[in-house]
């Protein structure tokens, strides 16, 4: 079933990852401006202000960009924290969520989150011990489980480029990241911000040509 299809029978398709490492960098010159027959031109030399990740959440059915998470880490709580904000824009629809194999994608948080979240009341065990929380095995045989609300998708390992997210990585990247100077981590959170907003004016759908 299409991802369009699937969102209009109340279950929405995400597609996410982290974007780390992402670095405010201060220009230290100003840009050289268009001349006739040259480029605008970026000065080499810039200045460091810190870093920030980000986690974002691609809806496969219409390309737009939901439920940004910025935070100075990349850890299990913050993957979590991105999922639950996620879901709570729309409380009682379906979700599948499409991600690589990552351990904070499979962690004892997340596992808790989706029980949760789905309304599971069944002991989850003891990591490392015992249950479902066993290993990251149990963990994503959990996480996977079509029969929940909320479920996960990974890709192969080695493929996470199959992921659409990267695509628009790719694209905050080249159209926003790049061509920017910024003097704090904060002012260049409220630019990312503000360019998923814009973004999102004018989303659309992905369409794959690679047949495999």
């Amino acid at each position: 079933m299409e991802s369009a299809q699937l969102a209009g029978a109340d279950t929405e398709v995400y597609s996410t990852d982290e974007m780390t490492g992402v670095q405010a960098l201060e220009r230290k010159y100003a840009d050289k401006p268009v001349r006739p027959g040259s480029p605008a031109l970026h000065e080499f030399e810039y200045i460091r202000h810190g870093t920030t990740s980000l986690i974002a959440f691609l809806r496969i059915a219409d390309g737009s960009i939901h439920a940004p998470y910025l935070n100075d880490t990349r850890n299990e709580e913050d993957f979590c924290n991105a999922v639950r904000n996620l879901v709570a824009e729309a409380p009682g629809k379906n979700y599948i969520i499409i991600c690589d194999g990552l351990n904070t994608h499979k962690s004892e948080g997340l596992v808790k989150l989706v029980a949760q979240e789905c309304n599971i009341c069944a002991d989850l065990g003891i990591k490392g011990k015992a249950g479902v929380l066993k290993s990251m095995k149990s963990r994503e045989e959990f996480l996977m489980n079509t029969d929940h609300r909320i479920r996960f998708v990974y890709t192969p390992k080695h493929s996470s480029w199959v992921n659409q997210i990267e695509i628009w990585f790719g694209i905050i990247n080249r159209k926003l990241l790049k061509k920017s100077s910024y003097i704090s981590v904060e002012e260049m959170i409220q630019s990312i911000l503000k360019f998923i907003k814009q973004y999102n004016l004018t989303a659309k759908a992905f369409k794959w040509n690679y047949v495999g």
